[in-house]
């Protein structure tokens, strides 16, 4: 038995899947019965290594159709490999159990496809440093592997998924082996092969142009351009469009007979001596395929060349980013762009920062490799570090040559190779920021986000064909945000709808959305959003991966440092630190400063999933639970307190028993030093706990979230934000049989149809809170809405009612200490004496709101805005229009400093009828119509009807009869339709008055 690595692996198998899928034990074959076991085993080998969820072997035995025992039957097949695996002298840990499926381990087995990929990698390698007949040989073993179609004899969508994927990169290894196999002059044995191949794939444009080359050079030009005919009528009648660019050339070239088709004569061995001052390296991989965007990135790169000269040093450029974000394609496109600035040579090293199967590579050896590709000797390169130091900088003294240092994982690596002259220019890649480079130029450092929509639409497109894009712009659109308009992921999911044209970019869209399945659909094949990610992830230190987890356990879209410390359960700026430290390995990343001064962070969606992934395979479940669960009663501590300081007190609020975490004093008055400005700060991160709150069964939390943030959601007009909260909280209410939560849900929801003059809908919403409150014994919860349903008592003219639902309010209000609603409901009884025309006691009730209100020690301004703006409503009814304008200035001074728009358009609406009233028309016609402007960015119909009504008779006092009947008309619109009965007979009023005007001989209208 052999021992690899001190583990004991038994009996070496050997797996091949390029073909019928077999496994091999010293060269005799081991029974893997049926398509089931055949099929969970090559899903196995697809993914060596890595986890293969339970439900995708579910899906690929059975096609999305599983039976109910399909999990059970899984183990079963699980079962029977390990025994055949084990009988064979195998050890039993080649297929391990591992949440939440399988893992095949390769290790001390062969594996055909790794092969594969293993070798075609080393045949490029070999190109990029011109050792062809070493990358000719890869190319033939690699290529030797393939005994027929890959997973030949499986059904399974999946599994044909990757089979042909895996047959596109045989082709590409084909075509690439091809090329080299033409640069070593061997087209004479290539034309028979070739043309087979063509015949098979008549649509490979590049196999065709290698079969075009081979019989060129082989004397064969009118086959050659016979094979360019047929090409051409085959486009034609089944793409309906011309050869490319590269076949057309080919074949103008062969018909001038163009001196460049002749092959590379070889250089002479007794010449290659000399040959080693004279060499001109030019590394640089191919450009990349499809690469889009990028043009401000692009520019910053050229001050490279820019500012080279000017530098006593080379010139140095860094591009960070994400996995997956295109640092090497941007420093490829931007190398091969810059490269003639060059003319000494453009050399570039794959540093292997992140290299899973590799140790980054010293700086040692990537040094020697380029001295070697500069024209010095193996024999003359030193074998001491300070001398081939001195060497390397010596041939790179007098010379301009670009050197590409990508995926770099610390300074350490590349301080060696960095050049002593200024002729030369370094561009380096990495994931991490490489903080000692500090002092570089800042212009040619490059921070690469993600793609912006309209590239990442364009990237698509160029590789899945513009008619397909087209003709789903909006799926299109979908999908690059369902890949985050990260390029790796963007050329994932392209390369699967290139690959399977009867699928639609809505299916892949479907598939994408399901958030299980998101990082799965992402990592099929050898280009992987999943594996790009773990291999940054594995170099966290253990308490920055342990914060990136629990991340990833939250649904919001941004959160502060804070978060991170309620996640972990450790102070504040300790959580800042850990989050600094992902963000400098590309984690997290900034989204900005809010409006508190605190900087926000986010995850972008995959990363978020990748996070989650590993939070539930590494973290007990009461551990995630816990984390959660601090993090969303933190949320609403700071929350409540927020409500609490911007009204002065808890009032207007019910409140749950759910437990706080609260954050210490320091903090929370930093945080909160201006309540509502916190509170839209943290909008849509409160939006998004309060939903995760409800799914978790947290039903309190969600609950009183919602109450806590809904003086930002009425103040500043969120109202849908506001719906989307009281709903989902309500349905997690109604799930547990919480009554006061329902009632409480039920009383905002209420507050809501008010606030879109849906009137009977908020009569019917309070009614019902009101009900559930007295069956709850909750008193305060009542009071809110008998005070509520007064103002829709008011609105349809039953001012008894009103006033007695207000007094007995009013009564509760004083026994549970709510000051503010208590001089809310003052506030509302003055208008009911108003609307009486008792405007004596109408004064004395405002006057009484306003002293109540301004006795809450720090007050709520809010509060006392609105009853001072009751007093000049009263002030309006007494004709006392000097007084009803300063009262109005006042009120919008208040509103203007917390952002209020719904009550900056009431009081502009009134500043407008006090001007109106004193007979200053123009000013007030002045001050209505930017009422106006600030009611459109509200949805308030109330209001809006009340400033038309107003605007309608300045403009009438004008003579501008057109546009006053205009405003007038759409006043009497909304009033009719918000079901307010009193304001339309006043808008009917004023258009019977307008009516009876003399038209003027012009009217201004507008």
């Amino acid at each position: 038995m052999e021992v690899l690595g001190g583990t004991s692996v038994g009996e070496r198998l050997r797996f091949e899947v390029l073909g019928p899928v077999t496994v091999t034990s010293q060269g005799r074959s081991l029974p893997v019965g049926g398509a089931r076991q055949r099929t969970v085993l090559a899903l196995l080998l697809l993914n060596s290594g890595r986890i293969v969820p339970v439900d995708t072997l579910v899906d690929a035995v059975w096609n999305d159709r599983p039976p109910a025992t399909a999990r059970t039957q899984v183990a079963i097949v699980i079962a029977a490999l390990r025994k055949t695996f084990k009988s064979q002298g195998a050890a039993e840990d080649i297929i391990v159990t591992a949440h939440p499926g399988y893992v095949l381990r390769p290790d001390g087995h062969s594996v055909d496809v790794l092969e594969f990929t293993r070798l075609v990698k080393t045949a490029e390698t070999a190109v990029q440093q011109a050792r062809l007949p070493e990358a000719a040989g890869a190319y033939t073993q690699a290529l030797g592997l393939w005994r027929g179609p890959a997973f030949a004899g499986i059904s399974s969508a999946l599994v044909e998924d990757e089979a042909a994927r895996l047959e596109g990169h045989r082709l590409n290894a084909y075509d690439d082996a091809t090329a080299v196999q033409l640069e070593l002059g061997n087209h004479h044995d290539l034309v028979p092969e070739l043309a087979s191949v063509v015949r098979e794939h008549p649509l490979r444009e590049r196999t065709r142009h290698h079969l075009m080359l081979a019989q060129y050079r082989s004397g064969r030009r009118a086959e050659a351009m016979a094979t360019f005919r047929e090409a051409r009528t085959q486009f034609i009648e089944e793409l309906g469009m011309e050869p490319g660019p590269d076949l057309q050339g080919l074949h103008d070239a062969i018909l001038r007979d163009d001196p460049s088709l002749a092959p590379a004569p070889a250089v002479p061995a007794t010449d290659a001596a000399r040959a080693d001052t004279l060499v001109v390296p030019s590394e640089l991989p191919p450009d990349v395929p499809g690469f889009t965007g990028r043009a401000p990135e692009l520019a910053l790169l050229d001050t490279l060349v820019a500012n080279r000269d000017r530098q006593h040093g080379p010139a140095i450029g860094l591009i960070t980013g994400i996995a997956g974000v295109g640092k090497t394609g941007l420093a490829v496109r931007w190398s091969h762009r810059a490269a003639q600035h060059f003319p000494d040579g453009r050399l570039f090293a794959d540093l292997r920062g992140y290299d899973e199967h590799h140790e980054p590579t010293p700086a040692w050896e990537a040094m020697s490799r380029f001295l070697r590709s500069l024209g010095v000797s193996s024999d003359q390169i030193p074998t001491q570090t300070e001398d081939l130091v001195a060497l390397y900088r010596s041939v790179l003294a007098e010379r301009r040559v670009l050197l590409v240092l990508d995926n770099v994982r610390s300074f350490a690596q590349i301080h060696p190779l960095l050049p002593g002259s200024g002729g030369c220019a370094v561009l380096v890649t990495s994931r991490e920021q490489l903080e000692e480079l500090v002092t570089w130029p800042q212009d040619a450092r490059v921070h690469l986000g993600v793609l912006p929509g309209a590239d990442a639409v364009e990237l698509l497109g160029r590789i899945v064909g513009e008619e397909r894009i087209d003709s789903a712009r909006a799926d299109t659109r979908r999908l690059a945000d369902l890949c985050d308009r990260l390029p790796l992921a963007l050329r994932i999911a392209a390369a699967r709808l290139a690959s399977k044209p009867h699928w639609t970019v809505r299916h892949l869209v479907t598939r994408l959305g399901d958030e299980r399945r998101r990082l799965d659909e992402l990592s099929q094949g050898a280009a992987q959003v999943r594996a790009s990610f773990e291999l940054s992830y594995r170099y966290l230190p253990d308490d920055a991966a342990r914060l990136y987890r629990r991340l990833g356990l939250l649904d919001v879209p941004d959160f502060a440092a804070w978060v991170g410390g309620a996640l972990l359960d450790v102070d504040v700026l300790d959580a800042e630190r850990l989050m600094e430290d992902l963000v400098d390995a590309q984690f997290l990343e900034v989204v900005g400063v809010d409006a508190t001064g605190r900087l926000r962070y986010r995850l972008q969606n995959l990363m978020r999933l990748y996070a989650r992934e590993r939070a539930q395979a590494e973290e007990p479940e009461p551990d995630q639970r816990a984390a959660r669960e601090r993090a969303l009663r933190t949320w609403l501590s700071l929350a409540e307190e927020a409500h609490r300081r911007e009204y002065g007190g808890h009032f207007s609020v019910v409140h749950s028993l759910a437990p706080r975490r609260p954050l210490d004093r320091i903090h929370t008055d930093e945080l909160l030093s201006s309540p509502l400005e916190w509170l839209e700060a943290e909008r849509l991160s409160l939006v998004a706990a309060v939903a995760q709150a409800a799914e978790l069964g947290l039903d309190d939390l969600a609950w009183d979230l919602t109450v806590s943030a809904a003086v930002l959601f009425e103040t500043r007009h969120y109202l849908e934000d506001w719906r989307e909260c009281a709903e989902v909280a309500l349905e997690a209410a109604r799930g547990s049989g919480n009554l006061r939560g329902q009632a409480a849900m039920l009383h905002q929801l209420g507050g809501i149809a008010q606030s879109y003059q849906r009137l009977p809908e908020a009569h019917a919403r309070y009614s019902e809170a009101m009900e559930l409150f007295e069956r709850a014994g909750e008193p305060h919860g009542l009071a809110l809405n008998l005070r509520n349903l007064s103002i829709l008592e008011r609105f349809s003219g039953d001012l008894d009612l009103a006033m007695a639902r207000l007094e007995r309010a009013g009564e509760i209000f004083r026994t549970v200490g709510d000051v503010s609603s208590e001089a809310h409901a003052l506030d509302n009884m003055a208008q009911i004496e108003l609307e009486r025309g008792n405007t004596e006691l109408a004064m004395k009730l405002g006057v009484e709101a306003v002293q109540v209100m301004e006795s809450i020690d720090r007050g709520s301004k809010r509060g006392v805005a609105q009853t001072i703006h009751r007093l000049g409503r009263v002030h309006l009814a007494r004709s006392d229009y000097p007084k009803a304008e300063e009262a109005f200035l006042q009120v919008i001074d208040l509103v203007q400093a917390k952002s209020d728009l719904v009550g900056l358009a009431y009081a502009l609406l009134g500043l407008g009828e006090a001007r109106l009233g004193a007979g200053d028309v123009d000013a007030a016609e002045a001050t209505l119509t930017e009422a106006l402007d600030v009611v459109e960015r509200i949805d308030s119909p109330l209001v809006d009807g009340q400033i038309n009504l107003v605007l309608g008779e300045a403009r009438g006092r004008q003579g501008r009869l057109d546009s006053a009947r205009e405003r007038a008309s759409a006043a009497h619109a909304v009033f009719l339709r918000t079901g307010s009965p009193r304001w339309r007979a006043q808008a009917e009023g004023l258009l019977s008055r307008l009516d009876e005007r003399p038209a003027p001989g012009t009217d201004a209208s507008g």
